[in-house]
């Protein structure tokens, strides 16, 4: 094989994947449908990071990747100092929303998870849940939550494990859309071994607690027409695969559930595994 060729193939191989497109992709997806549908009913993750972070009234706050404001709205009920941020305009007006309604004072902005527009060291706590863990650049996501926390600050997670349900769906979705190359699951966030890749250098302590989440529906056929209709990456798989596939793929996600579902009555009760994460910033 020509010479050139094989540089050409190797600096192919080890290129950085093209952060930039990836995330205007997924800026789309998660645009597409109207996630707070199905980001509503996680609110009790938001309020059991609140209580693990031990929040204070007071306390400068910050949620990254906030989405329509789970972590946002429980913080602003202790009388933190919110602010909440997403790179999804509609995301963040759906949190607006929510607490106008519940007259809670929250700041909004938008701001990318990877690029925080925040002077160092600003917050006493920095958040997320199940929003940075999809971040394409994970390194640069972390050292930006780094970044703006104080020394002593906390840094406070939630995020999907690998064997739980929400991470075996993102495995069954990435049958048929694989991701980038390149770009990490973001179930590895999900994960102690990977925590302590992106924070261990910066963190005095990492405490990692598994709990559970249970996705309750009328039925797992309630449950696919939500997240077909509402949960972006779901949505636009869906709108990408031709009827066949589409077929395919709905029926290897209702054997999933199947697998998953303690409900003998016809509803859907499906626990789905996550990892709760405090991190004492040094």
């Amino acid at each position: 094989m020509d010479k050139e060729l094989i540089m050409n193939i190797a600096l192919t191989q080890n290129a950085e994947p093209d952060f930039a497109a990836i995330k205007t992709k997924q800026n789309a997806a998660w645009a597409s449908g109207d996630y707070a549908i199905v980001g509503t009913t996680l609110q009790i993750v938001g309020e059991d990071l609140a209580e693990a972070l031990d929040l204070r009234a007071g306390q400068k706050v910050l949620d990254v990747a906030a989405g329509n404001g789970n972590f946002s709205l429980a913080a602003a009920r202790r009388w933190a100092d919110v602010t909440s941020t997403d790179y999804v305009p509609a995301l963040l007006e759906r949190g607006r929303e929510r607490a106008g309604a519940e007259r809670l004072e929250v700041t909004f902005e938008a701001a990318d998870a990877e690029a925080l527009q925040f002077a160092d060291a600003s917050f006493d706590v920095v958040a997320s849940t199940f929003g940075v863990m999809f971040t394409p650049d994970q390194s640069r996501a972390a050292a930006e939550m780094l970044r703006v926390c104080r020394g002593g600050g906390k840094i406070g997670l939630a995020n999907w494990t690998p064997d739980g349900f929400i991470g075996a769906l993102f495995k069954v979705i990435g049958r048929y859309m694989p991701p980038p190359d390149g770009v990490s699951s973001p179930a590895l966030w999900g994960t102690r071994s990977r925590l302590e890749e992106l924070f261990g250098s910066a963190a005095g302590n990492i405490a990692t607690t598994e709990r559970s989440f249970a996705f309750r529906y009328r039925s797992s056929r309630h449950w696919m027409e939500v997240f077909r209709s509402y949960y972006g990456p779901l949505h636009k798989a869906f709108g990408a695969l031709g009827e066949d596939k589409q077929k395919s793929l709905e029926q290897d996600i209702f054997d999933l559930i199947n697998r998953f579902n303690e409900a003998e009555d016809g509803t859907m009760v499906v626990p789905s595994s996550y990892l709760e994460i405090v991190i004492t910033r040094t």
